[in-house]
């Protein structure tokens, strides 16, 4: 890893360096997990809820780590060791110290709805010129985002970083540490209203992305979103809007929606007009390939190469993963919802064959309005002639309730738990069905996902 010797690191997080050895060795990895630790790595100890890192010290020893950093002093240490207050603020300072040493260009991903497929769509895009690291799972946030910053090496021509937040100041703090070249702004919905408190909040939060980019950078928003389209642009960066109106730079025209098998479009760009295959299910995703295009610009790729890297992206768990089973179709959305997202999902059930049943839960953060937002749901999925809406949680009996009063032909069932509703969800489902699952993570509806695996 490029200028990380064991002084730089405790010069970046302001540590005091024990045990000194001087060398000129540059690490070979910073982790958190001392599982993950490798022969001349550095072991960052942190306190968790269940474990705390400080007691692994010996054993990332035993494995030829070249230093940790601590908040406490470790006994009998054989390596050297960094002091510092805050472990998590020393994990946020090496990344931000590491990503300075790098001169790749970093793609910045936020937004209410979709950060997760737009960044798949956007790596499979520039994988097609370039190798690229990019986002694993849900690490998104102030640990996540700088543990896969520390994951770059000198064989990565690119990164893909996703960004989320949850309130006001952790944009900036990300954007300190990703210093992204590009930066894409998805959507504004209605997501952690209880911290950012309206939409203009949200924009406002997520706008931080911008402090800490690239002076002569590029900013591109989706020019159909009436919240986004009102984005200025930075002194120096240029502003590019995408979207399925002509007024956006580059946008989408001739939109072909073939339900669960995805869709296909026609892209307008500078002077290039060419199709693309989008084998993703949902519209939505037609504004994701229009971002991965408008990146792909940026960086020089090619319209071949642009078309390749759309068309082969792959679905990811938990986020419009379409499953064919035996018996039933499974959309597994499982991985996160609010009401634009939870209204999209429902939009791509009413595309599928057979019975349509959508399993929804509870979705959080949504601040002083979340009764009346549930509520909407449910009269949403009535509108859309869902045939049976499971509701499930505490939150969803007002999703119930309002869909009872609105869906006169169909079937709507109440759990207040995810496990009274798998206990009877056999005798309410019939093979053929097409089946929705969605929720806010923390209803932990991936082991809905798991019931129908088994």
């Amino acid at each position: 890893m490029k200028n990380m010797t064991i002084r730089n690191v405790a010069e970046a997080c302001k540590g005091t360096l024990c045990k000194v050895v001087e060398s000129t060795r540059e690490a070979s990895c910073v982790v958190i997990d001392s599982r993950k630790i490798e022969e001349g790595g550095i072991f960052i100890a942190t306190r968790g809820e269940r474990v705390d890192g400080h007691d692994f010290i010996p054993q990332v020893a035993e494995k030829g780590a070249l230093a940790v950093v601590c908040e406490k002093a470790p006994e009998n240490c054989k390596i050297p060791y960094i002091l510092v207050e805050d472990s998590f603020q020393a994990l946020r300072d090496i990344a931000e110290f590491y990503r300075k040493q790098l001169s790749i260009p970093v793609v910045g991903i936020t937004g209410s709805v979709g950060k997760t497929s737009t960044k798949e769509m956007i790596a499979s895009v520039l994988s097609q010129k370039f190798s690229v690291l990019k986002t694993e799972g849900n690490y998104n946030n102030e640990i996540g985002l700088p543990l896969t910053v520390l994951r770059i090496r000198s064989e990565h021509e690119a990164a893909v970083l996703e960004m989320g937040i949850s309130n006001f100041g952790e944009m900036h703090r990300l954007s300190r540490i990703a210093r992204p070249d590009i930066c894409v702004m998805t959507n504004i919905g209605q997501c952690h209203l209880e911290n950012l408190g309206t939409r203009e909040g949200i924009l406002k939060a997520k706008s931080e992305i911008f402090d800490f980019m690239n002076p002569q950078g590029q900013i591109l928003v989706n020019g159909d979103d009436d919240m986004l389209s009102s984005v200025k642009p930075k002194e120096n960066c240029s502003l590019l809007h995408f979207g399925t109106d002509p007024s956006n730079e580059i946008f989408a025209s001739g939109v072909m929606n073939k339900g669960l098998l995805g869709s296909e479009a026609v892209i307008h760009m500078d002077l290039e007009v060419f199709p693309i295959e989008i084998p993703l299910p949902g519209g939505h995703m037609v504004y994701n390939a229009l971002a991965a295009a408008a990146v792909g610009r940026c960086l020089g790729l090619s319209r071949e190469q642009i078309q390749k890297g759309i068309a082969g992206v792959s679905p990811v768990g938990g986020r419009s993963h379409v499953i064919c089973l035996p018996q039933y179709t499974i959309i597994d959305d499982c991985y996160n919802a609010n009401p634009v997202s939870m209204k999209a999902a429902i939009d791509l059930l009413g595309m599928a064959l057979g019975r349509k049943v959508a399993i929804l839960g509870d979705m959080f953060e949504l601040g002083e309005h979340e009764k009346e937002m549930h509520g909407e749901i449910g009269n949403y999925a009535a509108q859309k002639g869902i045939d049976v809406t499971i509701c499930v949680g505490k939150l969803s009996r007002y999703m119930y309730e309002e869909n009872c009063r609105k869906h006169q032909n169909g079937k709507t069932y109440y759990f207040e738990t995810r496990d009274e509703m798998l206990e009877q969800l056999s005798e309410i489902l019939q093979p053929g069905d097409s089946i929705l699952i969605k929720a806010s993570h923390g209803m932990q509806f991936e082991k809905v996902v798991e019931y129908f695996m088994k």
